[in-house]
């Protein structure tokens, strides 16, 4: 099949490109190594400027605009990374951009994408109400819609990072991507597979937005019923045509990860790599910490973004310390009188585990009218200790009910 871009889109894309993006090195993950038994480098997009590797489709659909067009200024929908890729492209072109963000987008990404001179418009309560109001500016100013990923020159753009790569890893066998609309994972496998078609590619979706697998089963795109994720970078629930023919040609593999996997993700980057990573751009990492023995080395491991608000990002390392065993949160029934609380305390320190928080509950109708339910939130050192714990909170007579944490909306 004739592929939509071509391998010279992207060096052109490259040439246009090169004083723009960052040339970021490739980070080693040693503590991924001692998984998959092989060479991993992470590709470090979170580091690209605008935080993510929009910048790079971004710039290279607005720089190819006329003359005329670019008078007319370019506007675009987003939540977040398209948003600040636009801006910034448009920065540097001298383009008036217009973006309209839902008006729950975060305060962050909104301050960034102002601060890149973007005139930034908040509507609706979803990035469809924002894309709708966006395509109707459009008609009525003749402004120049930059789709995320359902473009030729936006796929181009992206493709450059596939071309880096190669360049920096030359001895890669597998590249995996993280995946939304498919601009990003359908560019680098045009770059990396023109090159050598034995490398393997794979791109990554969250479980709970993962359009890709129905859509390739069905032959054509199909529109997801609804989405349910933390990675809302990823979040598409309608996979691009210009995409979508590239992945189905070229992508060896779409995997999914579940939200706790892409949590535990975000946790290990910044404990191990001591970098910044937002859920969607962990979600290409996740697969690799679910299923290390499925990726034979060299891999490289694209880390799409990183700009995550820091409330948002305080609630995933819970959740990622949870998803490692590492916080337990732990309901106990003890009964309602002075010095129990206190003793209950004193046997959780004797197995050395760390009480962060507790809340009393003393209105659930299932209690004894002497009793008290203590929420109980522990740091752990892992699995096994907590299940240690919890045996012998019950071996000492205790009522125990073990919580799992609460799903993480960004």
């Amino acid at each position: 099949m004739t592929q939509p871009v071509t391998p010279a889109d992207i060096e052109a894309a490259a040439e246009r490109l090169s004083d723009v993006v960052r040339d970021l090195p490739l980070a080693g993950a040693r503590w991924l190594e001692d998984l998959t038994g092989g060479e991993v480098r992470l590709v470090t997009e979170n580091l690209q400027r605008a935080g993510s590797f929009k910048i790079r489709g971004a710039f290279n659909r607005i720089a190819q605009l006329s003359d005329e067009e670019k008078t007319r200024g370019v506007v675009a929908a987003s939540a977040g990374n398209h948003a600040q890729g636009v801006a910034l492209a448009a920065q540097y072109l001298g383009v008036h951009a217009t973006v309209f963000m839902p008006e729950g987008a975060s305060i962050p990404k909104v301050a960034a994408t102002r601060g890149y001179g973007a005139e930034v418009v908040l509507t609706g309560a979803t990035i469809e109400d924002a894309l709708e109001a966006a395509l109707s500016f459009s008609r009525e100013s003749g402004a120049v819609v930059i789709h995320p990923f359902d473009n030729e020159d936006v796929v181009a753009g992206q493709g450059t990072l596939g071309r880096e790569i190669l360049a920096k890893m030359p001895g890669v066998r597998t590249v995996v991507v993280c995946t939304g609309g498919g601009g990003l994972l359908a560019g680098v496998a045009i770059a990396v597979k023109s090159v050598d078609p034995t490398i393997r590619v794979v791109g990554v979706q969250a479980q709970g937005a993962a359009s890709y697998p129905p859509s390739l089963q069905a032959g054509r795109p199909l529109r997801l019923p609804a989405m349910s994720t933390m990675a809302d970078g990823i979040a598409v629930g309608l996979p691009g045509d210009v995409p979508f023919g590239v992945i189905g040609d070229l992508v060896d593999e779409i995997r999914t990860v579940t939200e706790e996997e892409i949590s535990r993700a975000v946790l290990l980057l910044l404990e191990r790599s001591k970098l910044v990573v937002e859920p969607a751009g962990a979600a290409a990492t996740a697969a690799v910490l679910a299923d290390p023995q499925s990726f034979p080395g060299p891999v490289a491991v694209v880390l799409s973004g990183g700009n995550v608000d820091p409330l948002v990002m305080l609630r995933i390392i819970r959740h990622g310390l949870v998803s490692a065993g590492r916080y337990l949160t732990m309901a106990i029934r003890i009964p309602d009188r002075p010095g129990s609380l206190a003793g209950l305390l004193d046997e959780i320190g004797s197995r050395h585990a760390n009480v962060v928080d507790i809340e009393h509950h003393r209105d659930d109708a299932g209690l004894a009218f002497d009793e008290v339910e203590i929420v109980v939130h522990v740091e752990t050192r892992g699995p096994e200790h907590c299940d240690s714990l919890v045996a012998f909170l019950l071996g000492r007579g205790h009522s125990v009910t073990r919580h799992r944490f609460e799903h993480v909306d960004s």
